[in-house]
């Protein structure tokens, strides 16, 4: 598990991304750089970091369920992802 702290930071970057999008996007189009390094650092999307959305873990993310690959594996051996079984031949 991560710290607390850590997913918390990351929701904050995310609600400052979704802020300030539209501001950024302007800016860029009107060439103003010198507008656009007065936002918060943390209002750019490169910052963001895929994190797995139950424990937090920033490492072995799988984009397409939104989980780190540990935690895929305990629920997919568990049955908790439809379609998903382990693999034997």
């Amino acid at each position: 598990m991560a710290k607390e702290s850590m997913k918390a930071r990351e929701r904050k970057r995310e609600r400052m991304v979704a802020k300030f999008e539209e501001k950024r996007r302007a800016l860029k189009e009107a060439g103003d750089w010198d507008a656009l390094q007065k936002l918060p650092k943390n209002s750019s999307k490169v910052r963001l970091h895929n994190r797995c959305q139950l424990t937090g873990r920033p490492r072995g993310y799988m984009r397409q369920f939104g989980i780190s690959r540990v935690t895929f594996r305990e629920m997919a051996l568990d049955g908790k992802i439809p379609g998903v079984k382990k693999a034997s031949w």
